[in-house]
């Protein structure tokens, strides 16, 4: 369940950030805050945490206050979160889901606090999608939407990519945030359905995933397709299993380098102001 205590944190995590990473912020952002390759649109006035390089002196010297230059790719940026709702981010304590929502809502509430706009959708066997918009009532409407929703479904991944790649207008930075249990190749082909935009995916597992803790004689479940698998889980298994998720997880990073998407793998122990920071920084 998210509060309105998280966004209390997330205020004083963006002026701790924003004092250490400004100029990292957000990927491409940093370009975006410099000007490179773009046209100064128009000025703002200066607010605590803003790039100090953007202040116009001229301006300065002759107003005696400090404002910011404003550069047309930053008035057109466009943040997009997607949170998978698929029956397997159910899982875990935390659950998944739940950890997932929470680094969503922070994503997306970072970049109000950046002055960009925001888009974000759930998926799983469908596409949930909330038109972009700027303000707190935005936020607001992602929370209840996320602490509402029935986690539930198979994970489409493609055709959910396929759909939403539709919405896309102008550069933007998409985070994708799920458990990617899913074939590597259907990834790929859902990100190359996305298009030439700054791609940031966050694998959500939880530590039980990594590590199994289990050992003899198991019954397993399918989250999302509820097959039943009598096993006996041995030490050899259990290396196999780790082995092969491994290679799962590498095989993610490779498919993200070579399509010049940023990928992050994170376990729902990890305090979620330490993913931000090394997201975003």
């Amino acid at each position: 369940m998210i509060t309105a205590d998280f966004l209390g944190e997330l205020d004083r995590f963006h002026l701790i950030l924003s004092k250490r990473v400004t100029s990292k912020y957000f990927g491409n952002k940093a370009s975006i805050n410099l000007g490179s390759g773009s046209t100064l649109k128009d000025h703002r006035i200066y607010s605590e945490g803003d790039d100090f390089r953007q202040i116009d002196w001229k301006i300065y010297a002759r107003t005696d206050h400090l404002y910011i230059k404003k550069y047309e790719e930053e008035r057109n940026m466009t943040v997009h979160v997607i949170v998978d709702d698929s029956a397997s981010m159910n899982y875990g304590k935390p659950k998944k889901f739940d950890y997932a929502s929470m680094l969503g809502v922070g994503f997306a509430y970072l970049s109000l606090k950046e002055h960009e706009r925001f888009q974000f959708a759930t998926f799983s066997d469908s596409l949930d999608v909330f038109q972009p918009r700027r303000g707190l009532e935005h936020v607001a409407t992602m929370i209840d939407h996320l602490n509402k929703v029935k986690i539930k479904g198979k994970s489409k991944f493609f055709d959910a990519m396929a759909k939403y790649s539709k919405l896309l207008g102008t550069k933007s930075l998409i985070i994708i945030i799920s458990d990617f249990l899913l074939d590597p190749e259907e990834v790929k082909e859902g990100l190359l359905k996305l298009g030439n935009h700054d791609i940031k995916l966050v694998q959500v597992l939880d530590p039980s995933e990594k590590e199994l803790e289990i050992s003899g004689d198991v019954k397993l479940e399918d989250a999302e397709t509820h097959e039943i698998l009598r096993t006996y889980v041995s030490p050899r298994l259990i290396s196999q299993y780790e082995s092969q998720l491994g290679n799962h997880v590498s095989n993610l990073n490779k498919t993200c380098l070579d399509l010049k998407a940023d990928f992050f793998l994170v376990t729902t122990n990890t305090p979620i102001f330490d993913v931000f920071y090394r997201i975003l920084s």
